[in-house]
């Protein structure tokens, strides 16, 4: 594990144990209310589960879990792509560069991986997640995103 700012440190989650659960259980609402929490199976599939990296931030000095983001990458015939999905920080620790710390740690993945692109998307209202983001050197795109939920 590497230490940033403000005594946060990022590492990649390898495996699900009781601790990880209850973090995702606490922060996953936090970013959906309507989030259904992961049992250990759910949360040990998406870890391993091929192109998933999901980062885990943690702050000193107890090391309680405050922040998760989940970094997918997969190749399409015009290269490496990566995507950034479900980042959430505890509302207790915003504001203390812990977004930033998981957002670096991803940036550094998806170069580590060749991706030519590293993507995300923000609901409108998250103001301070945009200006994170753009902090962090994303620019947003003139494009719309489309989903289709059949």
């Amino acid at each position: 594990m590497k230490p940033l700012e403000n005594s946060v440190t990022v590492s990649l989650a390898t495996t699900a144990n009781d601790a990880l659960v209850q973090a995702f259980a606490r922060l996953l609402p936090q970013l959906y209310a309507n989030a259904a929490p992961l049992s250990k199976a759910d949360l040990d599939e998406i870890i391993h589960a091929p192109g998933n990296h999901v980062f885990i931030a943690r702050m000193a000095p107890e090391q309680r879990i405050v922040g998760t983001l989940t970094l997918v990458h997969f190749r399409v015939p015009t290269g490496i792509r990566a995507w950034i999905e479900d980042v959430v920080v505890d509302e207790q620790a915003r504001g203390l560069k812990v977004g930033m710390a998981l957002t670096r740690a991803a940036i550094a993945k998806s170069r580590e991986l060749k991706a030519r692109t590293l993507d995300l998307t923000s609901s409108p209202g998250r103001i301070s997640a945009h200006h994170l983001y753009e902090s962090a050197g994303f620019a947003m795109r003139d494009t719309r995103v489309y989903r289709y939920q059949g």
